[in-house]
């Protein structure tokens, strides 16, 4: 197994009201060079449905731009760890990352974890998260549809921060 370090800086402003954590970057996103990489993840299309977003962003640029217009912070909460490959449940000699630069200079009231591994991080370092399904391939048991179900809690934790600012 590999001892790598995150290769990617967070995503975030200070307007950024949520802050989704995933455990480190795959094989394929360390090899593109950005969050979510693998082609049959599933994050950027929640993305863009959750915001309303057309055409699909198709570049780095405009997926960060996409986020940040929401409101949406984007980090992994493993700064360093051994891994075999991508596999999450490989995963070992963990680093958390500090997130407290995301929580000191942004608006973030709530942290939603992307997959059970990343929840359980967020556990055993005592931050407090709410345990989304993973959108990796790897969990092949939730299409799109039922994705959209389960994270649709983003949304109403969007509108409730929005709410507060009118």
């Amino acid at each position: 197994m590999a001892h790598l370090h995150h290769p990617f800086a967070p995503i975030y402003d200070e307007h950024s009201r949520i802050l989704i954590v995933g455990t480190f970057p795959s094989e394929r996103s360390r090899f593109c060079g950005f969050y979510y990489g693998h082609p049959r993840n599933l994050f950027w299309k929640l993305m863009a449905n959750f915001t309303e977003t057309e055409p699909f962003p198709a570049t780095v640029e405009h997926k960060k731009q996409m986020l940040l217009k929401n409101g949406i912070a984007l980090w992994d909460i493993i700064r360093s760890c051994e891994i075999d490959g991508s596999r999450d449940s490989s995963i070992a000699n963990i680093t958390p990352n500090d997130l407290s630069a995301i929580l000191n200079n942004s608006a973030i009231e709530k942290i939603f974890a992307n997959g059970t591994r990343a929840h359980e991080i967020c556990k055993k370092y005592s931050i407090d998260s709410v345990k989304l399904p993973s959108t990796s391939p790897a969990n092949a048991t939730h299409t799109l549809e039922k994705l959209m179900r389960a994270w649709s809690v983003i949304l109403d934790a969007q509108q409730r921060n929005a709410d507060k600012c009118v």
